[in-house]
């Protein structure tokens, strides 16, 4: 069962290519720090702007370094049927464990055109697929019952959700009503706290990128009940998290891993540089956590 903290990695460029350099000191970090699963290529890692080609050389590089040592996860997941096929049987072959597939964005499909787009990917493919469920980004929102009704008709295929749509109801009732091999993971940092407390397994983090071993023990105090603690770290966290969203994702979070010397700061359009007012309230509130959360 999926569990615990999985970074959605960023993708590091230099020269408008992908820094090799930086990733690998990124995969490092994650190594030091005891995150507990990678997610590569999602929306963090600026996905629709790298070439089916680079993609698969990033992914060997990532399956060379982490093969063994955490779960990994692919995002290929698009709006085309066939390309998302393609895509999941390129991961297979290369070595990742999980496909996070996210609902079909711009096509609006209603509930009955998503059970079969994921119905019919089982069919022509064989990794445990994650769905990926943000209509923030996507425009389309699966439904309670759809995902339950997806969950047990396919339960050894459809293993979880990565679930941002910050409907705690709609998530308590997928977990309530899915097989007990089946994970919610939390696909929304300022929400990882409460899911966790009505189910949750995890979570797929945009925050983990920059601070992996807080993210990591928040989750980890939760599975075990230490509730206090988790909570602690989640009021610690909130300013951070929020801060992350202060402009379009990765945005933010790359400035950050910048300040860390972990990365060069640069994005593939149409991401771009974040303001000057902006980037120093992200600084500042990344540095103001990191001198105050050792208190958990």
């Amino acid at each position: 069962m999926l569990k615990g903290s999985m970074p959605a990695l960023v993708t590091p460029f230099k020269n408008n290519e992908i820094d090799y350099n930086s990733l690998e000191k990124l995969l490092n970090f994650h190594l030091e720090n005891e995150t507990d699963g990678m997610v590569l290529l999602g929306t963090t890692a600026e996905s629709p702007a790298i070439a089916n080609d680079e993609k698969e050389s990033l992914l060997r590089f990532c399956v060379q370094r982490l093969k063994g040592k955490m779960p990994l996860i692919a995002g290929t997941g698009l709006n085309n049927f066939s390309q998302t096929v393609s895509a999941t049987q390129k991961a297979e072959t290369l070595g990742l464990e999980y496909a996070l597939i996210v609902t079909p964005y711009y096509n609006k499909p209603n509930q009955e055109g998503l059970y079969l787009y994921y119905s019919e990917i089982i069919k022509k493919t064989n990794l445990p697929i994650i769905i990926y469920n943000v209509p923030s980004r996507t425009g389309c929102n699966i439904a309670a019952d759809t995902m339950i009704k997806l969950a047990n008709d396919f339960p050894t295929r459809i293993v979880a959700i990565k679930e941002a749509s910050g409907d705690l109801v709609k998530a308590s009732k997928i977990i309530r009503d899915t097989p007990d091999t089946f994970t919610l993971l939390s696909g929304e940092d300022a929400l990882n706290y409460p899911l966790m407390c009505v189910g949750a397994k995890g979570a797929i983090s945009v925050t983990a990128n920059c601070v992996p071993k807080e993210m990591h023990d928040l989750i980890y105090y939760a599975s075990q009940n230490e509730w206090d603690k988790a909570l602690k770290l989640h009021q610690q966290l909130i300013e951070l998290n929020d801060v992350m969203f202060i402009d379009t994702n990765p945005i933010p979070v790359k400035q950050v891993l910048a300040h860390l010397k972990l990365i060069e700061l640069e994005y593939r359009l149409p991401m771009c540089k974040t303001t000057d007012d902006k980037k120093e309230k992200i600084i500042s509130t990344f540095t103001r956590f990191k001198a105050n959360a050792n208190i958990y």
